[in-house]
């Protein structure tokens, strides 16, 4: 380790430990004389103006409610992305630390194994040897092992937890989810009418009536992870009629009218400008679009409803238990607004004009596709533009536009680290411990920081080691100093997610799009919207916080990260130019074409019989694939989660016939059929190597487009050629 860098990391922990004390006297001088329960809620894939006390049109009144007697902080950040929040908030490291720098695969390097590591501790595994009972409901999404008869040492029970219901894995049906999950043991539903979010509510509410202390004074730590309101939108009839027309007036009028909301709330300043706009304007959208834009906002608003509903029993069990004036409840969520546009692209499939009738699952059968190809009761799950969004027979987001709405008055979205992927409500309510009521926090605080603040008012001990493994030192600080009204010590947060990467220290924050992306300058006092770069005007500054962002990354296991594609970690990847595969070939990410920032062009002969894959390289997150949709030739480009689809106007014949698509270097899209050029897109070149492989007929990992996997073609893929020019 460098001399500069480890003396920035003793001096992190030297602000821990002081913090922390401060944090202890704070608790003691609001008198609670005992330890309190701990109930800690997240929400999935919603912006920072999406509750009623930060500005939405949506009814929260559980959470308004909270806010109102307890504190509500202005700036407090998560990490931009579901994995990477989870395993921060539940280790107090940031992501890399421990083992989670993206999803869930194995990256080659020890930032992104896609698994809690063994030298990090959960919240769970801290508190249990203070003496607290440990309880979860709802998404785990911190391990890539999750197949019933697959590894379980890092599932809920095995990080410490003594009671677990809900996901395994990440998103999926709200009717049917799947790796659901009871203590160690996958389960169906269990129910007609099951709704995965009234499903966590119930659970953690159960596990408050349950709580048996070995004495009076016995606390319990419960973490609600909500997949409320990720897509698909999922919403129960009841809920969405709430909402029935309240988004007619489309998202701009809806924007401007939480925008006017933060500034009154004191959220937001009024020399912060709202940032541009991300979407076309209403009035240039058509009338049937209009209606399903509105559908989808409708039922999203829904989803939150519902979980606030929720979030109130869980509250009144508290009450109910004599429990809540001693519980520190805090409510956040993982990341900003979700722009993906997962299901809600290209033309409604199955087609509707073809009704069928598919097989019932069995009562007993487990969901383990995140995207169910059936309804429990035989319906085909249906996908595409104009599907209108709440039933289980539906799985479609909510769109970009909706998402710009969300992230009020931010920029950006989920992937990314300015405000608007990274900007999380927090609220914190502990009637016998914050002494502030009703007021707003405006130090700025991190995930990290939750793990300090529950160790310190527990009065738990942050293990150094666990057996014969060495444990990372907690990054946070405790923000119990806050709950009466005490600064919080002076410090610099950071981010990486996906290459785009930040700094906050004061009130500065430099910020980068992409692996590559030139540093931006923003004074967060003046210009938190981030629409004034300050870079160019001082060098200086941001040679200072560039090199603090380095010595970060480099130890925090940020590098070698795997976005870089010169970087070793990454393994050598394949210089070839020109490949040629037979039938059935699959290529890892190494050997395959490394398409990552360059034109190239793929060419296959095949024999059509039907839709399916003719060659797929990558998956959801980046990628492409050249392959049959409603008997068409189509490519479809990924790149950080956002599909871009090219399609031929006619179908392709049934017979022997040779195909090429090509991707120039200004992102131009070309599709060719016998030599002919038969469409023209735009998209743009696939920024780095994918990191799943190639595989020629089929797509049978990491899907790259909008269809259920393998998608094996229906017909025969003679020779595929691929050149990288």
């Amino acid at each position: 380790m460098r001399r500069n860098t480890r003396r920035e990391f003793l001096k992190a922990v030297g602000l821990g430990a002081a913090s922390l004390a401060a944090g202890r006297f704070a608790r003691a001088a609001a008198g609670t004389g005992k330890r309190p329960n701990i109930v800690l809620i997240l929400s999935d894939d919603m912006g920072f103006s999406d509750i009623g006390c930060y500005g939405s049109e949506v009814k929260t009144p559980t959470l308004d409610a909270l806010a109102a007697k307890g504190l509500r902080f202005t700036q407090f950040y998560n990490t931009a992305r579901c994995c990477p929040t989870r395993a921060c908030l539940m280790t107090g490291l940031y992501p890399h630390q421990a083992g989670v720098g993206h999803m869930m695969y194995d990256g080659g390097v020890d930032g992104f194994r896609g698994d809690l590591n063994a030298h990090c501790v959960t919240i769970a595994q801290a508190l249990k040897p203070a003496g607290y009972a440990t309880y979860m409901a709802g998404k785990w999404h911190v391990t890539k092992h999750t197949k019933p008869e697959g590894p379980k040492h890092n599932w809920p029970r095995q990080r410490g937890f003594d009671r677990f219901y809900g996901t395994i894995t990440g998103a999926g049906s709200f009717y049917d989810p799947a790796t659901l999950t009871r203590d160690n043991t996958q389960i169906p539903p269990g129910s007609k009418d099951y709704y995965y979010t009234d499903a966590i509510s119930d659970e953690a509410t159960t596990f408050i009536a349950e709580h048996k202390p070995d004495s009076k004074d016995k606390p319990f730590f419960l973490y609600v992870a909500y997949t409320a309101a990720h897509w698909p939108m999922h919403a129960k009839p009841q809920d969405v009629a709430k909402y029935k027309g309240r988004y007619d007036k489309g998202w701009q009028a809806i924007r401007a009218e939480r925008y006017r909301r933060v500034v009154e709330l004191g959220l937001v300043r009024k020399q912060w400008k709202l940032s541009p706009r991300d979407a076309a304007l209403w009035q240039d959208v058509s009338e049937e679009d209009r209606a399903w834009h509105a559908r989808r906002m409708e039922v999203y608003a829904a989803m939150i409803d519902s979980m606030d509903a929720g979030i109130g029993r869980i509250v009144e069990a508290l009450r109910k238990a004599g429990q809540l004036d001693n519980t520190l409840i805090f409510f956040l969520q993982d990341n900003g607004g979700c722009a993906e546009e997962y299901g809600s692209r290209g033309p409604i499939k199955p087609d509707p004009s073809k009704p069928v009738q598919l097989k019932p699952m069995t009562a007993k059968e487990l969901q383990t596709r995140m995207r169910p190809a059936v309804t429990r009761d035989g319906k085909p799950v249906r996908i595409g533009h104009g599907v209108m969004p709440g039933p289980a027979d539906t799985y479609v987001a909510y769109g970009k536009e909706w998402a710009n709405v969300s992230n009020t008055p931010f920029r950006l979205y989920k992937h990314w680290v300015h405000e608007g992927g990274i900007s999380t409500p927090l609220i914190a309510h502990w009637p016998a411990g914050i002494a502030r009521k009703g007021e707003l926090e405006h130090q700025p605080g991190h995930l990290i920081d939750i793990m300090a603040t529950c160790v310190d008012v527990a009065g738990a001990t942050y293990p150094k080691q666990v057996k014969d493994q060495k444990i990372t030192p907690m990054e946070g600080v405790s923000l119990a100093p806050t709950f009466a009204g005490e600064k919080l010590p002076e410090r610099a947060i950071f981010w990486e997610h996906e290459g785009n990467r930040a700094v906050r220290q004061g009130k500065w924050k430099l910020v980068a799009k992409g692996p590559r992306g030139p540093w931006e300058l923003y004074d967060m006092v003046a210009d938190r919207t981030e629409l004034n770069d300050l870079a160019a005007e001082q060098p200086a500054r941001v040679k200072q916080l560039a090199a603090a962002w380095q010595a970060y990354a480099e130890r925090a296991l940020v590098l070698p990260w795997v976005w870089d594609r010169k970087r070793k970690a990454q393994g050598k990847l394949s210089k070839k130019r020109n490949f040629t595969l037979g039938p059935g070939e699959k290529l890892d990410r190494t050997k395959a074409p490394n398409v990552g920032g360059k034109p190239f062009t793929v060419t296959a002969t095949v024999e059509v019989a039907g839709d399916g894959v003719i060659v797929a390289q990558g998956g959801s997150s980046l990628g492409y694939v050249l392959y049959v949709h409603d008997g068409k030739l189509a490519m479809g480009i990924r790149n950080r989660g956002e599909l871009t689809v090219l399609a031929a106007p006619d179908k392709l014949p049934l017979a022997a016939v040779t195909v090429a698509g090509r991707v120039a270097r200004n992102g131009a899209l070309a599709l060719s059929i016998d030599g002919k050029e038969v469409a023209k897109g735009k998209a743009s070149l696939i920024e780095t190597q994918p990191t799943d492989g190639l595989e020629v007929g089929r797509d049978d990992k990491g899907l790259v487009g909008d269809y259920q996997g393998p998608n094996p073609l229906k017909g025969k893929v003679k020779e595929v050629r691929i050149t990288v020019d």
